[in-house]
């Protein structure tokens, strides 16, 4: 099911790790980001994936919504603290966005 909010489909709220050591970043719809569609997506027959250099587990710690250190899944937002409820919320997800966008990719 697709919403009419545009951080549903364009803006980051996980960081889903594949076998390969590669991040897909997805939407809240479980997506590529930028995908606006509601039928299941394979990753793996799309070039979406990054390798991410320096994602540790202290690192995801600060990108995740909850502190977590998993690596496996990052979520950068949560129900609890969705960015367009409030300025609090917003504020938040922000600064987690600006720790993921001052990582590099490896090569």
């Amino acid at each position: 099911m697709l919403k009419d909010e545009i951080r549903h489909t364009h803006f980051p709220y996980c960081l889903m790790k594949q076998t390969d050591g590669s991040y897909v970043m997805t939407n809240r719809n479980y997506k590529p980001i930028g995908f606006m569609i509601g039928e299941w997506v394979d990753y793996n027959e799309h070039p979406v994936g990054v390798n991410i250099k320096g994602l540790t587990a202290k690192v995801a710690g600060t990108l995740s919504a909850r502190g977590s250190e998993e690596l496996d899944r990052i979520y950068l937002y949560n129900d609890g603290c969705v960015p367009t409820h409030d300025k609090k919320s917003m504020d938040a997800y922000l600064a987690r966005l600006g720790k993921l966008m001052a990582l590099k990719i490896a090569s």
